[in-house]
């Protein structure tokens, strides 16, 4: 039996240190993790992996977390796939934006294990 409805998690994030950390979060926690470093990687493995939930930085080299939600949000593939921003960006203006380009969920860094679980929890109830 599954430890979550939801367990693929896709994590978008170009620091090493923070896509580690995540990961070891998320998959302790019983997640499966696919991971890219970049939003036009991300984008594509969404397409192909079909992940259940995707975490994403906003400020990556090429596109950017926020470029990535509205294409995902754009393409019928995908648009329904719940996103959490992960993110340093805390000012209300870039929480707003990012909600706008069809994040569910913003997070700012630094963010506690519990924080980013119950993120994830609380999108794979209301989808479940």
């Amino acid at each position: 039996m599954k430890a979550n409805s939801f367990d693929t998690v896709l994590i978008v994030e170009d620091s090493p240190s923070e896509l580690e950390l995540m990961s070891y979060y998320l998959a302790n926690s019983g997640y499966n993790i696919i991971k890219a470093t970049g939003g036009k990687e991300a984008f594509e493995i969404a397409l192909e992996s079909k992940p259940d939930i995707i975490v994403t930085d906003i400020v990556m080299p090429g596109m950017s977390g926020f470029e990535l939600c509205r294409c995902l949000k754009r393409n019928p593939d995908t648009k329904k796939v719940p996103i959490v921003v992960c993110t340093s960006k805390n000012q209300e203006i870039d929480r707003l934006w990012g909600i706008r380009q069809g994040a569910d969920i913003y997070l700012t860094k630094p963010y506690s294990r519990e924080q980013l679980l119950n993120a994830i929890k609380s999108l794979t109830e209301e989808i479940a």
